[in-house]
């Protein structure tokens, strides 16, 4: 299951999201917002970590303005990787090299037809496993 959190900002491009996940049969569980009204955007970056790090979603995705603040609070938690990705090789690359579990991305950045695309790469790119790979994840949780 994926989960989804966004702030007034991400919004709209959330409703891009929605509409492929919901298109491809990919299970999520929407952590708000739901509307455009204003609201802090470090509620859904928390609440988006917590639900990987409880194991109810194994991935998640992310949106606000930048996209900067958002990844900024889910990366607070240790066992976080969320990953600001503006392109699919960005996306590709942090699910093969880092095991990001988190995408995050910027409404005020992109548009919905890359937002989609992005999100596809993410969503289907699997973890390289390889060695050094895995050692470089090691020393970032060690911190």
């Amino acid at each position: 299951m994926i989960a989804l959190g966004c702030d007034h900002g991400g919004y709209e491009l959330m409703q891009e999201v929605i509409a492929y996940l919901e298109k491809e049969g990919l299970e999520y569980k929407n952590f708000g917002t739901f509307s455009t009204d204003a609201v802090d955007y470090p509620d859904y970056g928390h609440a988006v970590a917590k639900a990987i790090l409880s194991g109810e979603c194994e991935k998640g995705i992310l949106i606000c303005g930048t996209g900067i603040g958002i990844s900024i609070s889910a990366n607070r938690y240790k066992g976080i990787r969320a990953a600001l990705c503006s392109d699919c090789f960005s996306a590709e690359a942090t699910r093969l090299h880092n095991d990001a579990n988190i995408l995050a991305m910027g409404a005020r950045v992109l548009g919905p037809g890359l937002a989609v695309k992005i999100v596809d790469t993410f969503l289907h790119t699997e973890f390289s496993n390889g060695e050094r790979h895995i050692r470089r994840i090691e020393k970032i949780e060690e911190l």
